[in-house]
């Protein structure tokens, strides 16, 4: 029985720790691929992970290229390829510049990877998940944007360090577009049960979904140059590992609602199973008037940002 195949698209600073990442859970046999000008660069880091390996004790076979038939009859395709949102710029800035890069990332897995469970991390986030899902023709079981994974585990680390307690124990979830306009449902967030109003005052909690909201702005301002990686590729192999090994883990991320949340048509962060058959369910709740107040900003963002895409 051959080993998952997963490949990368993109081996920047997330696309790079994927790899490492997955390599070490031993996921499968890893492809990382990326633009001609890299490509020595992709092998280095291939080559690189592969000689840390026998020290951990795992086995995955690791290449980089930057031929696209490399990612034949890929079990998972993850893509990371993009430019970075730099200081000053909104993810909608992005837009132009990223969708060019999707529409040839969409055609080369549509024509070498077609059964592929697909995770797209490249921002704008929402637009980007939908351009694929256009472009591509793929169901919208096999295609989903990982957004809400990163949005909550910021979240449980805010939590976590505002309670003082263990963030394994906090429990909580981000709904809503991968921007400023997120949902952090603080009314359902609890930390070893308990929930997260009996530990914090309304003040504390409105400060941590403030911050939560503008996260991913915070690590920017701080690294002057480029964004996030670490946590936003261990939330990708999160989801790549509830595919392979179909634990069916509730996740929120951004999948095709038709209907949920009284929203149609749209990718927006909701609580997504995934398993073997990839997106296999979205998992729906009664929102209060403030969430849903605050779920229909976010959509009118998410909106606004995929007519922008013109597809």
């Amino acid at each position: 029985m051959s080993r998952p195949k997963i490949a990368l698209i993109g081996g920047g600073q997330v696309g790079g720790n994927i790899a490492l990442l997955s390599a070490q859970k031993e996921l499968g046999d890893i492809v990382i691929v990326d633009i001609p000008e890299a490509e020595n660069f992709m092998k280095g880091k291939a080559l690189d992970i592969t000689q840390l390996l026998p020290l951990d004790g795992y086995d995955t076979k690791l290449r980089g290229t930057s031929n696209f038939e490399d990612i034949k009859d890929s079990d998972v395709v993850v893509i990371t390829a993009g430019f970075p949102r730099q200081p000053g710029m909104n993810r909608e800035d992005l837009l132009q510049k990223n969708l060019d890069i999707m529409t040839n990332v969409a055609n080369q897995v549509k024509k070498y990877a077609a059964n592929a469970f697909v995770i797209v991390v490249s921002n704008p986030l929402d637009a980007m998940v939908y351009a694929f899902h256009k472009i591509s023709g793929f169901k919208k079981n096999k295609v989903v944007g990982m957004a809400g994974v990163l949005d909550s585990t910021r979240f449980r680390s805010f939590i976590a360090e505002a309670t003082n307690l263990s963030s394994q124990d906090v429990n909580c979830m981000v709904l809503g577009g991968h921007g400023d306009t997120m949902v952090p449902v603080s009314r359902l967030a609890t930390v070893g049960g308990v929930p997260l109003s009996a530990l914090l005052s309304k003040d504390e909690i409105k400060a941590i979904e403030d911050r939560t909201k503008f996260g991913g702005g915070e690590i920017v301002k701080l690294f002057g140059k480029g964004s996030a990686f670490y946590a936003p590729a261990q939330s990708a192999v999160e989801m790549v590992e509830s595919f392979i090994r179909d634990k069916k883990r509730v996740m929120p991320c951004a999948a095709l609602c038709e209907g949920e949340f009284g929203i149609d048509g749209y990718f927006i962060g909701v609580p997504t199973v995934i398993g073997c058959g990839g997106v296999e369910k979205i998992l729906t709740f009664d929102l209060n008037d403030d969430e849903k107040t605050a779920l229909n900003n976010t959509l009118t963002e998410v909106e606004k940002t995929v007519q922008e895409t013109g597809l």
